[in-house]
């Protein structure tokens, strides 16, 4: 599945760009600001403190990264930093966001924390910044919360099968069981998207009935957890992904697909604060 991101809503056109190489899309890339580097750290002690000689220590890891491993953390960074972006902009404009329950707002805000301890993690062991630091959306992105929760859905959809890609691929048990760990999270996002759908006010047009992912259907939110298995789709190559996301991050395909150029939103790091840290990174071992 290596065509774009594709909506039923029509907000995302089914015109194909050519397909990138991983090169030419990581060459087209802007430099990340040097900001980013004050933030490259991890923030869990026990993993700071393990033995540089310990395989389940940062360090190692980093000491022993293959370049098929770097290329899928790479890709996985800017797919979490388009992750933080997306869910700060719909937390800080989209004017449905306030109008849900609270708890749905505390996932969106979680989810948030979340995903820019991801891209923390992976950047640790890369030692390698975001090739992408802005992004582009499709029109009323964050003003129509179909359009909004659609896209969300599909994001979730696709770094659910990247990360499976990196499950698949990663030369080492540590990258793997840490993509898996990552990959449950992305799950747990896409579920509770859908569940904000039924809790979008008649203001904002809801509550909604269906949420279309990245595969174009139209899926009822009744349940919300409406898998069985995750969807792989099809992906066992990380280029794939990339080709996936080449509208968020790329001036050119972003217009050919549809999305609104008029309007790049930026990815702003910080330090996030995870909801339990009993639920924190910890270690590879996760012990």
């Amino acid at each position: 599945m290596n065509a774009p991101i594709k909506s039923a809503s029509n907000e995302i056109t089914s015109t194909n760009p050519p397909e990138p190489s991983r090169r030419s899309f990581l060459r087209n890339a802007a430099l990340a600001g040097a900001s980013l580097a004050a933030l490259a750290t991890i923030p869990t002690r026990a993993s700071a403190e393990k033995d540089d000689d310990d395989p389940d220590s940062m360090k190692y890891e980093h000491d022993h990264l293959k370049k098929g491993d770097r290329d899928i953390l790479v890709a996985a960074e800017i797919a979490e930093a388009l992750a933080v972006t997306t869910y700060t902009n719909i937390i800080n404009i989209a004017p449905f966001f306030k109008q849900i329950p609270s708890d749905d707002q505390d996932y969106l805000i979680a989810a948030r924390q979340e995903e820019m301890s991801h891209y923390l993690l992976e950047q640790s062991v890369t030692d390698q910044l975001t090739p992408f630091t802005q992004f582009f959306y499709p029109p009323k992105m964050f003003s129509d919360a179909q359009t909004t929760l659609n896209i969300l859905v599909t994001l979730e959809d696709a770094f659910i099968a990247a990360y499976l890609v990196g499950v698949r691929n990663f030369s080492t048990r540590n990258l793997r069981v840490t993509a898996a760990r990552i990959m449950g999270i992305e799950s747990d996002h896409r579920t509770l998207a859908r569940v904000v759908g039924g809790d979008v006010t008649t203001l904002f047009g809801g509550p909604l009935k269906t949420i279309t992912g990245i595969q174009g259907v139209a899926e009822s939110i009744d349940p919300p957890n409406n898998n069985g298995y995750e969807r792989t789709l099809c992906w066992t190559s990380i280029d794939q992904a990339l080709t996936a996301l080449t509208p968020f991050v790329d001036f050119n395909a972003a217009k050919t697909a549809g999305f609104d150029t008029s309007q790049a939103f930026p990815f702003e790091p910080f330090n996030p604060t995870l909801p339990s840290q009993l639920g924190a990174f910890v270690s590879f071992s996760g012990c």
